[in-house]
């Protein structure tokens, strides 16, 4: 297959400045390339980089982009004039993956030649799917996004399906294990946010801190500035602060993030029990520290947000809590309790949840999604494409 990869307009590709989708996109290209496919991926110019060039099989095309804006109707301004900058330069392919938001309103009318359109959402839709016009497949990572694109586009329902997000199962996949002697470390790696809820995973360590539990300690880490998502430096410090009320010195830690892929996953690998308390309803689409966790070997505890129910099962891989709960901080603290009180049963979730991932792994995804991409270009299928 001929496949184009269009990235969004302020983000190289390969991700030497960051931005999750731009990771995740250009290590499926490399994984379609490898198995023969010719792929082109579409991104920002970036200084000192060629315009052209061909990296592990995969060819670049880098064009004029902006820097992103702070206000909404800004960087949708600069996303059109990026998605008429693609339209013209793209070539001609059997099927082409659109992550800008304009772009997919005319491209399937305006240039055949660039084959059958492909949108992966990678944020919660806002409204852009009511303007979306012969989609050949709505790539949804989770059960909440699918529910939300039909909303806006009931039309879309026979083209949408979900498919969850790839991570790196292979490279931080370790076997469960035992905690030999030493505490149980019950850990979150993430934006500190407080939409994720860690001052009710505070507060659910207050309440351990007063039960006779086995040894136990507390592990959070993630980027704090504003900038890159968390709530600012003032919000983590009352997070240490609350920990250090009931808590010794020696008992929890507050880690700076790591971009590192190698000492993010030794991160994941250090955490026996992974609380993700999130309370964004409208702003988690898949869940992936959670999906990462596991495959490191963690066991997840999470609310009952609908994105986790993809993969996070209640007793089988995980443990659920209702975080909308009057008592969510006590209910938070009986789950985590049980799995500090019952290494067996946190062994045993943690096994089955590293195995139930790996359907992320991308190698797998890869595979999934260029059989999926196969299935779109028989001709049987070339009609229910959304006109």
């Amino acid at each position: 297959m001929k496949i184009n990869i269009v990235m969004g307009f302020f983000l190289p590709v390969p991700p030497a400045a960051g931005g999750a989708t731009e990771k995740s996109w250009h290590r499926l290209a490399t994984e379609f390339a490898t198995r023969g496919h010719a792929v082109t991926v579409i991104s920002r110019r970036w200084p000192g980089w060629s315009d052209r060039e061909t990296i592990g099989g995969v060819q670049h095309l880098r064009l004029p982009g902006f820097d992103h804006r702070r206000k909404l109707w800004q960087n949708l301004a600069l996303d059109l004039r990026w998605s008429l900058r693609v339209q013209a330069a793209l070539p001609a392919a059997d099927l082409t993956v659109v992550n800008a938001v304009t772009l997919p309103c005319w491209l399937a009318r305006s240039r055949p030649a660039a084959g059958r359109v492909v949108v992966m959402p990678g944020r919660m839709p806002k409204g852009q799917f009511r303007l979306y016009r012969g989609l050949a497949r709505v790539l949804a990572t989770s059960t909440p996004v699918r529910d939300r694109v039909l909303a806006e586009n009931p039309a879309l329902a026979g083209v949408t399906r979900i498919f969850g997000y790839p991570i790196a199962w292979d490279g931080l996949a370790l076997p469960p294990r035992p905690v030999p002697g030493n505490k149980t470390v019950l850990g979150y790696v993430g934006r500190l946010h407080r939409e994720k809820g860690l001052d009710l995973f505070v507060e659910a360590c207050a309440r351990l801190a007063a039960r006779p539990l086995p040894p136990w300690r507390v592990l959070l880490s993630g980027p704090v500035d504003v900038a890159r998502g968390g709530s600012g430096p003032a919000y983590r410090d009352g997070l240490a602060a609350r920990l250090a009320q009931c808590l010794p010195a020696d008992r929890f830690t507050v880690a700076d993030a790591t971009f590192d892929e190698a000492a993010l996953a030794r991160r994941y690998r250090e955490i026996d029990v992974f609380c993700y308390p999130s309370l964004a309803a409208q702003g988690e689409t898949f869940g992936v520290a959670v999906a990462e966790a596991m495959a490191a070997g963690a066991a997840p505890v999470v609310s009952d947000l609908a994105c986790f129910r993809d993969f996070v099962h209640e007793g089988a891989n995980g443990l659920v809590f209702d975080h909308t709960a009057p008592d969510a901080p006590d209910r938070l603290a009986d789950r985590l309790a049980a799995l500090v009180y019952d290494p067996d049963q946190r062994l045993r979730l943690a096994a089955q949840g590293q195995s139930d991932v790996r359907r992320y792994d991308f190698p797998v995804f890869a595979d999934r999604l260029l059989a999926d991409f196969a299935s779109l270009l028989s001709p049987l299928d070339h009609a229910s494409a959304v006109l």
